[in-house]
């Protein structure tokens, strides 16, 4: 079946960096685009960044372009999302997703952004 497990989540300081991975299997990764939700603690669940099926393009919510960067590596079946300049404000349980025939979600990795 089906499997997306993200990690790297963690406690950070304001203005620290953290590099999260989703690991993916049971599916075709290199035929599925890839997103990066979170969901902060009483608010819904947004999207924060999406990276087409070959990583020739990406998008990002406006709250963290310039500061966050989506990749992947189809060989190793996995999506990236590399965080810098972090803020209290992106403290979130972060969801990876991969679109496609069908799509599936991942269990989240928590991220707190907290001096």
């Amino acid at each position: 079946q089906v499997q997306l497990v993200e990690s790297g989540g963690g406690l950070v300081q304001p203005g620290g960096s953290l590099r999260l991975s989703c690991a993916a299997s049971g599916l075709t990764f290199s035929r599925y685009a890839m997103s990066w939700y979170r969901q902060a603690p009483g608010k819904e669940r947004e999207l924060v960044a999406t990276i087409t099926s070959a990583g020739g393009s990406t998008n990002y919510v406006d709250s963290v372009r310039g500061r966050f960067t989506i990749s992947r590596d189809n060989a190793k079946n996995t999506v990236y999302l590399q965080m810098n300049s972090l803020k209290a404000e992106d403290t979130a349980v972060y969801y990876c997703m991969a679109i496609g025939i069908g799509f599936y979600w991942g269990k989240g990795t928590l991220v707190t952004v907290s001096s």
